[in-house]
């Protein structure tokens, strides 16, 4: 459940309740200008469609700072494709209505309750789980609804760190024990998880192949991907071709497969996965269903799975140090710059259509990143 509202109670500014006479009560009621409630600039909807169509810029009352939360001032917060089919009505998890859009962001701390412990005014935090509303300029939230992390990362990362970043975590962790020297392929290689999973890979000496679609800028991408430390970048036709043996005499089959595009796509994937090797489903851009050959099961027993990153953080909500020790580790690879963010277009929230226009393309190149 997601509030955008609170029932006000009487409390001081720094969140704990205090004790009022009747006189003093009578005198607090009794100015002739109304008490008015602070406010923040957020994109609201009240029904589920279009974004450009139910999606409306408004003001909108901040409750009071209690005990136990934080008023944050949003800095920026990425456009996913899961803030969009949230929108839609079409995601596995929904709001109640009306909701605030988007689900990743960074903000910074200005003000705490009297009972807040693992914060202070100036942190840099993201949202622990999905649903808090990133797309306002400020908001006043739990404690135990963020998470914090070093003021000194460059502000794209720490805006796009918590889903695409954390989704490569995780699969490249969990799925299959990845040593130095092994091999993993994925389509939708350009896409944000696709790029961490490249960096990371290579931090850890696993070699990437990295299936991407033909264009026009083919070789420019290709060379940008390797920079990033890309061991291979081929064209999805190259999967069914005999230069993929070539291929193979410079890296090993691939222990686990990354498929965020469905389809035919991921029918060849499998193609080149080692005996007993994974497939990981994580997104399905083609919009079509994943087919897997009988033989790949009976004859070279491959595991197909699926993961979800916002469900990961839900199994793991009461392990506070799993969680921390990922983000901390993906702090180090960005200080150490060897994670950075992926492209984006910076536009300011009152720029929003825009925005949403440019982010609804398919197989965008450039993250739409707003700008509080």
């Amino acid at each position: 459940m997601w509030p955008l509202f609170t029932t006000v109670c009487l409390r001081s500014r720094a969140g704990c309740r205090s004790s009022v006479s009747a006189a003093g009560l009578t005198s607090l009621f009794s100015h002739s200008a109304p008490l008015s409630a602070p406010t923040c600039r957020a994109l609201l909807y009240r029904k589920h469609g279009d974004p450009s169509r139910v999606l409306q810029l408004e003001d909108v009352d901040l409750p009071p700072v209690g005990a136990k939360d934080v008023l944050v001032k949003m800095l920026a917060a990425p456009i996913n494709p899961s803030d969009i089919n949230m929108i839609q009505g079409t995601y596995a998890i929904l709001p109640d209505l009306p909701a605030v859009g988007g689900n990743e962001g960074v903000a910074q701390v200005v003000e705490v309750g009297c009972q807040v412990k693992s914060l202070k005014t100036g942190d840099w935090v993201i949202p622990k789980d999905a649903g808090l509303g990133t797309w306002r300029t400020e908001a006043v939230l739990a404690e135990d609804d963020v998470i914090s992390l070093p003021s000194d990362l460059p502000l794209l990362s720490a805006a796009t760190l918590g889903v695409n970043p954390c989704t490569a975590f995780r699969m490249l962790s969990d799925f299959e024990d990845l040593k130095p020297g092994d091999s993993v392929i994925q389509n939708a290689a350009n896409s944000g998880v696709g790029q961490a999973v490249i960096q990371i890979a290579a931090a850890r000496g696993i070699n990437t192949i990295n299936v991407i679609r033909d264009r026009p800028e083919f070789s420019q991408l290709s060379d940008r991907l390797k920079a990033m430390g890309a061991t291979h970048v081929i064209k999805e036709e190259a999967l069914r071709r005999p230069e993929m043996k070539e291929l193979f005499k410079t890296c090993p089959k691939a222990k686990l497969a990354l498929n965020g595009v469905g389809g035919k796509s991921a029918t060849e994937l499998l193609r080149h996965l080692q005996f007993g090797g994974s497939m990981v489903t994580y997104g399905g851009m083609a919009k079509q269903p994943v087919t897997v050959p009988v033989s790949a099961l009976i004859f070279k027993d491959v595991k197909v799975r699926g993961f979800w990153v916002t469900q990961w953080k839900r199994d793991h909500s009461n392990d506070e140090k799993r969680f921390r020790a990922m983000l901390d580790e993906l702090c180090r690879l960005i200080q150490q710059g060897q994670l950075t963010a992926p492209a984006c277009s910076q536009v300011g929230l009152h720029d929003y259509s825009r925005a949403l226009e440019a982010a609804m393309q398919p197989f965008t190149s450039a993250k739409q990143l707003l700008i509080m």
